[in-house]
């Protein structure tokens, strides 16, 4: 029983013994653990598509820190992050025109701003700068410009010449605030339902007319064409007519009938002796009657034992 109780004994002061040590280990990674959470609390990450600037007690800095992970004092200092990439703000608005009507439109600003004046964004607009200066600057210029414009303009080739103006006279204002704007574009315009018609009206009137330009003018090339053509066939003809000689008009003529005489099929040939296939003006008006095969009245000629009836007409 003595023995039991000394083991007891014996445990007990073990335990004592390696409670402390339990307890010291225990609290070293609970301080290890706060110490990391207070690492962390005292970091600030930048994105590549930010531009970040550090404000200590709520003061500005002057320059701009780099992408990436920044070193903080929790408390005193912090990181203001602004975009550096092009943003697309999308507005809706009603755009006077020259005539006096309200023009519904649906418009988006490209802008960015300028890295190395974002401290200066900062003390003159705040993060709050697209409506603070943006958008008035925007509303202001367009306003402005589509003053200038027929609401049928905005339709027209007149639209990049508006959205061409209004870019402009942004960067008048906003360039030495630091902005960058790189377009504006009108993404839709709405007119009044009667203007719009008669708008449409006249468009389509002029593309009928642009149309019936296009035939005219095709039929006049046409005429042109034609006449050319005639010319040339006109001159060839009078080319060739005057070549016609009587002894080339003999030639042709004999070469002709010899090639008909080559032919194996039956074939009735008319002459007056002279010519193979030409009969006599007078014998088209007399039928029934004969003729030697060659004149007689021609010096060196043998008169034909043959005759050719010659062709009459029927009454």
């Amino acid at each position: 029983m003595s023995s039991v109780q000394s083991l007891r004994t014996a445990l007990r002061r073990s335990a004592t013994l390696v409670a402390p040590a339990r307890s010291a280990s225990s609290f070293g990674r609970v301080a290890l653990v706060a110490l990391a959470v207070s690492s962390l609390g005292a970091c600030a990450t930048v994105s590549q598509d930010q531009v970040g600037v550090r404000r200590t007690f709520g003061k500005v800095g002057d320059g701009t820190v780099n992408p990436g992970l920044q070193f903080i004092v929790p408390g005193v200092q912090g990181i203001v992050r602004l975009p550096a990439r092009t943003v697309n703000r999308e507005v809706r608005l009603e755009l006077p025109s020259k005539e006096g009507l309200n023009v519904a439109s649906e418009v988006s600003i490209l802008y960015r701003i300028k890295p190395e004046m974002a401290p200066r964004i900062l003390e003159t607009a705040g993060q709050a700068y697209e409506d603070v200066v943006i958008l008035p600057v925007f509303r202001s210029a367009a306003a402005d410009v589509s003053a200038r414009f027929m609401a049928k303009d905005m339709y027209g080739p007149e639209r990049v010449q508006i959205e061409k103006a209004v870019q402009e006279k942004m960067s008048q204002s906003l360039n030495d605030r630091g902005f960058i704007v790189e377009s504006v574009l009108l993404k839709s315009i709405r007119l009044p339902a009667g203007l719009a018609q008669a708008v449409e009206d006249k468009l389509e009137a002029e593309q009928r007319a642009e149309q019936m330009q296009f035939i005219l003018q095709r039929e006049r090339l046409e005429a042109e064409r034609k006449r050319i053509e005639a010319e040339g066939i006109k001159q060839s003809q009078d080319i060739i007519a005057s070549s016609l000689t009587p002894m080339i008009i003999s030639f042709k003529s004999i070469e002709a009938f010899r090639e008909i005489a080559r032919s194996p099929n039956a074939k009735l040939v008319m002459t007056d002796g002279r010519t193979p296939y030409l009969i006599a003006p007078d014998a088209m008006t007399t039928g029934g009657q004969t003729a030697p095969a060659f004149d007689e009245t021609q010096p060196g000629r043998r008169p034909a034992t043959e005759t050719v009836r010659r062709a009459a007409r029927t009454p």
